[in-house]
């Protein structure tokens, strides 16, 4: 599996990473997660809002925080 953080490294994309990695943890899930911080590469996955979750090159959620539970939620589909 992997994921990506979209995002220039602000706090929200900052508090996506910290939940996704506690989801990845309790759901005892092993995954790369890479941060992507230049623009143009986060204009590629079509991402007008960050910080955005992408999962295994889909984009899952941008705009906004989602919680642990949620991003789970998608893990687990």
């Amino acid at each position: 599996m992997n994921i990506k953080i979209l995002g220039t490294g602000c706090p929200n994309c900052q508090r996506l990473e910290a939940n996704t990695k506690q989801a990845l943890e309790e759901l005892e899930i092993k995954a790369d997660i890479e941060k992507v911080t230049e623009i143009q590469d986060i204009m590629s996955y079509g991402i007008m809002g960050t910080p955005a979750l992408v999962i295994d090159g889909e984009a899952k959620i941008s705009g906004r925080v989602p919680n642990a539970e949620e991003i789970k939620e998608l893990l687990e589909k």
